[in-house]
């Protein structure tokens, strides 16, 4: 059971944690009633099947730093949790600003996940089951997918602001 625990789910957690701690901080838009408010389904149901199974795959993927490519994509999920943290900062602490205003320090959370989701990817190279036909391909390919939903649907919530 403690190979399974091994996981690439746990560098999701500082994400999760931050969200949960921060959750009543949000900037109005951010709060769920409003965030997904209207939402159409086709943008919906999409950006949420992908995020899940982007979140089961991370649990299914052995976390190693034995390969130079994976001790570079902890430098990168390091950085992307940087960035995507100071995102949500920036954004609790100063919601008027010239860059919390604007669409790309509005949609900052929405597109730097793409960092650290990328450093994950190159963290892992199988899943535990090395008889499946997965890929390393297939985790970014759900992972543009999603984030492509998730730009959408922040984008419509930034449209919608006054």
């Amino acid at each position: 059971m403690g190979y399974y625990l091994q996981n690439c789910f746990w560098l999701m957690v500082p994400s999760f944690l931050l969200l949960f701690l921060a959750a009543d901080q949000l900037p109005a838009s951010f709060q769920p009633g409003t965030f997904w408010h209207d939402i159409p389904w086709f943008i919906s149901w999409p950006e949420n099947l992908l995020r899940t199974l982007f979140f089961a795959l991370t649990a299914l993927m052995p976390f190693s730093l034995a390969t130079p490519r994976q001790r570079g994509g902890l430098a990168v999920y390091l950085l992307g949790t940087v960035l995507y943290i100071g995102s949500w900062l920036v954004l609790i602490v100063a919601p008027q600003s010239g860059w919390s205003q604007s669409a790309v320090g509005f949609l900052a959370p929405a597109y730097t996940p793409l960092i650290w989701l990328f450093g994950i990817g190159m963290i892992h190279d199988r899943l535990f089951w090395p008889t499946t036909r997965y890929k390393p391909w297939m985790f970014f390919a759900v992972v543009v997918a999603a984030l492509g939903f998730h730009i959408a649907h922040a984008a419509m919530v930034y449209g919608r602001l006054p």
